[in-house]
C-alpha cells in the first residue's frame, strides 16, 4: 500500500506544470553607465511601388463607371503580360465625382461625371519598372504617382544595424570607461528603440510618356539602443 501510494505521488509530482524560478538578481557593485547607440545601414531598394490608374468622363454616373471599368480591364491585362503577379496589384481607391466646367465668366457648368480607379502595382524587379510603366501609358493609364522604393529583406538589413548599434554602445562605454580609469564589467540590460523608417539618399525618379527612367539610389534603415553597463 505504501509502495502504491509512493508511486501515485510521483506520478502526480510528474503531471503538475513546473513553478518557475525567479531570475537571480546580480547587484551592481560597481557605477551604472547608460549609453544609447544607433546603427545604420543602407541597401539599394529592390522594390519599386507605383500608383497608376485612369480616369474617364460621360454624361452619366452608370456610363462613367462602365467605361472606366472597361479601361482598367486593359491596363490589368496589359499588367498580366508584362509579368506583374496577381498579388503584387492592389485597387488602391475608386472616386466617382461631378464633372463640372470653368467657364470664361467665371461660372462653372455641369458636364456629366468623371470616374477614376487607382492601382498599387508593385514591381519586384526594378530594372523592368521603367519599361512597364510605358506600357501602363500606353494601356491607358492617364494617373501615374510615385515611385516609392522599399527594402525586401528589410529584417535582415535591420539585424545588421542592431549588430552595429551594439558595437557602438560597447566602444562608447569602453570610451567611458578608460575616461574615468575604470573599465566595462558587464551589460545589465539592453532595450530597443523603434527602428527608422528608410531614408533616401540621393534618389532621383524621372517618369516620361516614353523612355521611363528610374533612378533607385540608396535607402538607409537604422534603430537605437539603450544599453546599460556597470563599470568598476
Amino acid at each position: 500500500m505504501l509502495a502504491r501510494t509512493m508511486i501515485a505521488a510521483a506520478a502526480l509530482a510528474l503531471a503538475m506544470p513546473a513553478v518557475a524560478q525567479p531570475a537571480e538578481v546580480r547587484p551592481i557593485s560597481g557605477t551604472r553607465l547608460d549609453v544609447v547607440a544607433t546603427g545604420e545601414v543602407t541597401r539599394v531598394p529592390d522594390v519599386v511601388l507605383i500608383n497608376a490608374g485612369i480616369s474617364t468622363r460621360a454624361a452619366t454616373a452608370s456610363e462613367a463607371i462602365r467605361a472606366n471599368g472597361a479601361a482598367m480591364d486593359r491596363m490589368r491585362a496589359a499588367l498580366r503580360t508584362a509579368g506583374i503577379a496577381a498579388r503584387d496589384v492592389q485597387t488602391s481607391s475608386i472616386n466617382l465625382d461631378a464633372d463640372w466646367r470653368h467657364r470664361p465668366d467665371g461660372e462653372q457648368t455641369f458636364a456629366g461625371y468623371r470616374a477614376s480607379h487607382q492601382l498599387s502595382v508593385r514591381f519586384r524587379d526594378p530594372a523592368n519598372a521603367g519599361r512597364i510603366l510605358d506600357t501602363l501609358v500606353q494601356a491607358g493609364a492617364n494617373e501615374i504617382n510615385g515611385p516609392s522604393f522599399e527594402i525586401a529583406d528589410s529584417a535582415a538589413a535591420l539585424d545588421e544595424a542592431r549588430t552595429r548599434a551594439l558595437a557602438a554602445a560597447r566602444a562608447r562605454a569602453e570610451l567611458y570607461a578608460r575616461s574615468l580609469d575604470m573599465r566595462v564589467r558587464r551589460i545589465l540590460s539592453v532595450s530597443e528603440g523603434m527602428s527608422t523608417r528608410p531614408t533616401m539618399m540621393g534618389r532621383q525618379a524621372n517618369v516620361e510618356v516614353s523612355g521611363t527612367n528610374i533612378v533607385l539610389g540608396e535607402e538607409s534603415l537604422g534603430l537605437s539602443l539603450t544599453v546599460s553597463f556597470e563599470l568598476e
